[in-house]
């Protein structure tokens, strides 16, 4: 993996048909360890399909980010722009490209993104049992401001810690 690391948005149905895709191998690959294959298959269609992207774009301010290497596509992030702070969705590598420090980068832009648009805060929300990404999300400063379960449909629920980072 190259230390070169280029996020850009994406622009049009292509490359966001290219980051459901992504987002379903994704899925599929990290958490099994978490959730079962009827969940994540479930999850996917309701919040990281091309469909579902295409809504969140239109109608709830997400904006969603490709994140290339010089091997190709290895990652993306979503943002919603939100009245009072930016909700960090997504931000996900390929399983080859983690731990080659990309994910940090990825954060830097999202701070970038963050002050450009005047945002003082940045919030997301991690499953309470995803104990590798809540260290990474605590060593990147963010703290514990609240909990949440919801119920996301078919008998799922995503129960989450909600995290904040002040710029």
């Amino acid at each position: 993996m190259s230390n070169t690391l280029l996020i850009e948005p994406c622009i049009n149905d292509e490359q966001l048909h290219q980051t459901a895709d992504l987002a379903n191998a994704i899925w599929h690959e990290y958490f099994p360890f978490l959730l079962s294959d009827e969940q994540i298959d479930y999850m996917v269609e309701k919040f990281c399909s091309f469909d579902a992207m295409k809504d969140l774009e239109k109608h709830h301010n997400y904006h969603y980010f490709m994140v290339k290497d010089d091997q190709g596509f290895v990652g993306y992030i979503a943002l919603a722009h939100e009245e009072t702070q930016l909700f960090l969705s997504k931000i996900y590598l390929k399983k080859e490209a983690r731990g080659c420090g990309y994910a940090s980068k990825m954060f830097a832009y999202i701070q970038e993104h963050a002050k450009k648009y005047q945002y003082n805060s940045i919030y997301l929300t991690c499953n309470k049992q995803n104990r590798h990404s809540l260290d990474v999300y605590k060593k990147w400063g963010f703290k514990k401001v609240d909990e949440d379960v919801t119920d996301i449909g078919n008998g799922y629920v995503m129960d989450d810690y909600i995290l904040e980072y002040t710029l």
